[in-house]
């Protein structure tokens, strides 16, 4: 089921973000830093031997086209939940990165300053085949978690591409379940009469018959046992590519 965007008076904003556990920042630096006098080049070489690169933002950029090119779109320093926004990095040119990005659509990349936050190594990916009804949780090249999952209907399918996890999201009741990994995806197929927004997910749900199934509104439905390990372990920013 697509995510709506939750409004969150901003006197409560930051209470929120520290006392929802799915915006705790498992994504903090890892053990090591860069040197006082090397060059954030180096430093992206550096990151890039330790995992997938991804960019903390310290504070609005705006994403372009492409290097240097025409503006596409603002993003800030958090998201819609009050999550630090962490880019994952596809590529260098220069002195600019190419991130995935959820204001952008599906399938659509955009470049920003590599000084426009610090380049951190994210050890986590995820794969999800859909026809298999499965995802795969690698930490660098040793698989850590395997797990069925319900995804979306023939009417609603889950789109396919390469994505990343923005937030961590404590939720409740019967489709959402404990908690979610929101996406940067977008769902273009929405449901007649559906009001709960476009944004996929990987979430929890009560209703266990609907896991390994092909059902959904287009959001991936885990276990609860799955989700909760999920919200525990990856970290923002991780690339999650969905296959057929």
């Amino acid at each position: 089921m697509p995510l709506r965007r939750l409004r969150v008076p901003a006197a409560v904003a930051l209470l929120v973000a520290l006392v929802l556990a799915i915006t705790a920042v498992p994504a903090a630096a890892p053990p090591f830093g860069p040197h006082p006098r090397s060059s954030v080049f180096d430093r992206y070489r550096q990151v890039t031997r330790h995992g997938h690169p991804v960019i903390v933002l310290r504070a609005p950029v705006v994403v372009r086209r492409g290097p240097g090119g025409r503006a596409l779109t603002r993003v800030a320093s958090r998201t819609e939940w009050g999550s630090p926004r962490v880019l994952p990095v596809l590529g260098r040119r220069g002195p600019w990165v190419e991130v995935i990005a959820t204001e952008l659509r599906n399938g659509h990349r955009g470049w920003v300053p590599i000084d426009a936050g610090q380049l951190l190594s994210n050890p986590w990916s995820m794969r999800v085949d859909l026809a298999a009804h499965r995802v795969t949780v690698m930490r660098r090249t040793r698989v850590m978690r395997r797990f069925t999952v319900g995804v979306g209907s023939p009417a609603t399918p889950t789109p396919l591409g390469a994505f990343s996890v923005t937030d961590k999201l404590s939720m409740g009741g019967l489709s959402y379940g404990c908690c979610a990994l929101a996406l940067s995806g977008h769902q273009p197929h929405i449901s007649q009469g559906w009001k709960g927004g476009d944004r996929i997910a990987i979430h929890g749900t009560l209703m266990k018959d609907s896991i390994g199934r092909s059902e959904s509104l287009g959001c991936l439905r885990a276990a609860e046992r799955d989700t909760r390990w999920l919200v525990g372990h990856v970290w923002l920013g991780t690339v999650v590519e969905i296959r057929p």
